[in-house]
């Protein structure tokens, strides 16, 4: 059970990241090697919106999964 709560939380914390390396326009972020392909293939400016809905998304995710969780723990 433990595992779950783990999992759900890396879901968070990377659309955390995800989104406010898009708000913010993080230049750390987009210059990382694993962001360049999608930097280079949107440009910047679309990347950071596709990183903020990769964020929300990851982040929805967590949240679900974590509701779900508790809904199967209740009818237990």
């Amino acid at each position: 059970m433990i595992a779950h709560y783990i999992i759900q939380s890396v879901f968070v914390l990377v659309g955390i990241l995800a989104l406010l390396a898009s708000v913010f326009n993080w230049e750390w972020f987009f210059n990382a090697q694993n962001s360049q392909f999608i930097v280079k293939a949107l440009g910047r400016n679309r990347s950071r919106v596709f990183y903020a809905l990769l964020g929300i998304g990851m982040i929805a995710a967590g949240v679900y999964f974590f509701l779900s969780v508790q809904e199967t723990m209740m009818m237990k």
